[in-house]
């Protein structure tokens, strides 16, 4: 069914790698990504790659420059070895909240990097839940732009009491459309978390928009940072009379205090994927569970190399 396909990966992610290929039925191929005592990183591609469909498999998380610089190398050296197409999966997109301008003289570093990246040689990129979608037009080169909900509904269905009210909650305004679109699909109702952010990752919320009183409230996020606006919305809902709180992110970055945080929520359960690899320390939360995102990945390299339409996987 594969003509010329290889799958590569960098340092980042290579277990979420090694789970695409077992979905595909590939072998992983062999790549080496060390370092010079100076800290420069040098590539070598383990075996022919002329005329051949490349997927690179390298999220941008931290450490996200030395990630970044990993995939821009991989991407020249296969740029340089004659690969007949070369395309960038990236599922986590770091430097994806600099995506404008908030202040006089700063950068929108997320053009940047879409700059590099093309510069470098890709010929696609494979994302999956920017943090805004108009990142894709970036890029002068085509972007596939996944999302994990079918992922995550997919538990939701599966795991929520029928008897069980629940409701949808976007932790800001600028979540609502991914909000709505998970209560749609869960044919539930929708609230919304008004809060006023004091400065970078401290938000302070300030009201609920919608009923949560005795009901089953699903925060619905694009990622999880040191989990101080989470904390926040969490406390707010049951504050609202929310029975229990579930959050659902498909980015676990987790810096910082983020697990401790995580461990003293009134948070009951958090959803994730493994588009980042979670620390010993978050693997040990009972509250958090992780979901593969790598049949969702793997089923979109499939019908990106056999040139089948991948529409139906945006949802």
């Amino acid at each position: 069914m594969y003509n010329k396909i290889k799958i590569f990966t960098g340092n980042a992610n290579p277990l979420l790698a090694g789970e695409i290929c077992r979905y595909l039925d590939l072998p992983l191929s062999q790549t080496t990504v060390r370092r010079f005592s100076d800290g420069e990183i040098l590539v070598e591609i383990g075996e022919n790659v002329r005329g051949a469909d490349v997927f690179i498999i390298q999220p941008t998380s931290p450490p996200v420059n030395d990630n970044l610089v990993e995939l821009l190398i991989i991407i020249d050296a296969m740029k340089r070895s004659s690969a007949r197409r070369i395309t960038a999966v990236i599922p986590y997109y770091g430097y994806g909240r600099q995506d404008r301008k908030v202040a006089p003289r700063v950068p929108i570093s997320a053009k940047l990097v879409a700059d590099l990246i093309t510069t470098a040689g890709a010929s696609r990129v494979l994302c999956l839940d920017l943090h805004a979608g108009q990142i894709g037009g970036f890029f002068n080169i085509p972007v596939d732009h996944l999302f994990a909900a079918p992922v995550m509904l997919e538990y939701l269905r599966n795991n929520l009491n029928g008897e069980q009210q629940a409701v949808v909650v976007s932790p800001d305004s600028g979540g609502v459309e991914r909000a709505r679109a998970v209560a749609k699909r869960l044919n539930v109702s929708l609230a919304i978390i008004d809060k006023r952010r004091e400065k970078a990752n401290v938000a302070e919320a300030m009201n609920i928009i919608g009923d949560v009183r005795d009901r089953l409230s699903i925060v619905v996020d694009d990622m999880v940072d040191t989990a101080g606006t989470l904390s926040e919305a969490v406390r707010a809902l049951i504050e609202h009379g929310s029975k229990e709180v579930w959050v659902t992110a498909t980015h676990a970055v987790l810096s910082g205090s983020a697990v401790a945080r995580i461990e003293k929520s009134p948070l009951t359960r958090m959803l994730v994927t493994d588009t980042i690899p979670l620390s010993p320390q978050a693997q040990a939360v009972g509250k958090i569970t992780r979901l593969s995102v790598a049949p969702l990945l793997g089923e979109a390299i499939k019908r990106t190399h056999m040139e089948d339409s991948v529409s139906s996987l945006f949802v």
